[in-house]
């Protein structure tokens, strides 16, 4: 949804009505996660996609007749294990998307949503999909206020409380309610799509294999800051464009900015100068991954310098360390392609073994936290 807004945005001030398509749900194997969206805007055109092209037809003609009825439309479908393999999945399964007009006159809070959004400001967008409710209205859920009804307040109430929960968690997914908001009734269907600012990954020492990394990390989605307290290394010059790059001490830069959960660490230093005070500042604050680069007797040295300086045996088990996984990788490419394995895999609880070992679904546990029953095998003798 995040990479067609912008486009939406356009057709929006223009006020130029449109069909936005929501995966809502799915079952089984499906080729895109709840929150995937496709719209179809003036004279036909195209952005998005719902199913990696097997029912984008269906969804298109959908589109099309939600605008001009007015009226917003669930439906379920479902696609068969040949249509499936055609986008590189092993079975079919089911989408249910969601289909409603959207116009400055269906939606008068659109437009704050899609700013907000390019602003990199947290907002969740709740829109009811079913039962005793106006199916399509929405209401949009920023941290300190929100805009719009699903027509009723208690359900709004309801509603946002928990949009806020979902939206520190940068998750994304379908809750039910009473028609009044009650917790134990789920007549209600509501959809809430969080719009979390991009992660950030902080990468610390500008060397070559920062640039690597760097680069890989924004083809990822992450916010990416490089750091190295050498200003002749520490220039935009080195890096991709949009990398924010920083001149300053390791661990005073990391004490003074702020990480979350869904924060990576990548310390590719290996000087036992910056990497030991910046690791025990890192490994005692919040972060989703944090790697350090090294051979394994760089390793064991950092290691025992870290327990000198405080770092307990539970604080250290955070340190992934030598960063990445055994690719064999050897070029600066090849090494942040093995990082960010490690880091994929870590956030959606990969084996990192070949596909070709595993049994089980082959797609990871979704966002919320659904396991899809891969478990690795014995590989064949």
């Amino acid at each position: 949804m995040r990479d067609v807004l912008p486009v939406l945005g356009r057709w929006y001030r223009a006020g130029l009505p449109f069909g936005l398509a929501t995966v809502v749900e799915v079952s089984r194997s499906a080729p895109r996660d709840p929150g995937a969206a496709m719209a179809v805007g003036p004279d036909g055109e195209v952005v998005g996609s719902v199913s990696g092209g097997c029912v984008e037809g269906a969804v298109f003609e959908l589109a099309q007749e939600v605008v001009a009825s007015g009226e917003a439309r669930l439906e379920t479908f479902g696609y068969s294990d040949e249509d499936a393999f055609a986008v590189g999945l092993t079975c079919g399964g089911e989408i249910t998307v969601l289909v409603r007009p959207v116009a400055p006159g269906l939606d008068p809070g659109f437009g704050a949503v899609v700013d907000a959004v390019a602003a990199g400001e947290p907002v969740v967008v709740a829109t009811v999909t079913g039962g005793p409710a106006q199916r399509g209205a929405t209401l949009a859920v920023w941290p300190d206020r929100v805009s719009g009804t699903l027509g009723a307040s208690g359900l709004d109430a309801a509603v946002t409380a928990d949009a806020r929960g979902e939206l520190a968690l940068g998750a994304t997914g379908l809750r039910h309610y009473g028609p009044g908001g009650q917790r134990r009734e789920d007549s209600v269907g509501v959809f809430l799509q969080s719009f979390a600012p991009p992660p950030r990954m902080l990468v610390f020492g500008a060397i070559d294999y920062a640039a690597a990394v760097a680069r890989i990390g924004d083809f990822l989605g992450y916010r990416v800051t490089v750091c190295d307290a050498r200003p002749v290394f520490a220039t935009p010059r080195r890096f991709p464009e949009g990398v924010e790059v920083v001149a300053a001490w390791p661990h005073r830069y990391l004490r003074d900015t702020d990480t979350d959960e869904r924060t990576v660490i990548c310390v590719l230093t290996h000087d036992p100068k910056f990497d030991v005070p910046l690791l025990t500042e890192a490994l005692r604050r919040p972060a989703a991954y944090i790697g350090a680069m090294g051979s394994r007797r760089t390793h064991d040295d950092r290691a025992k310098r870290l327990v000198e300086a405080g770092l307990t045996r539970h604080e250290l088990s955070r340190l992934r360390s030598p960063v990445g996984l055994d690719l064999g990788a050897r070029t600066p490419e090849e090494v942040a392609v093995s990082v960010a394995a490690e880091i994929v895999a870590l956030r959606w609880g990969g084996t990192g073994a070949p596909l070709t070992v595993t049994q089980g679904a082959v797609h990871p546990p979704r966002p919320d936290g659904t396991d899809t029953g891969r478990r690795a095998r014995p590989a064949l003798q």
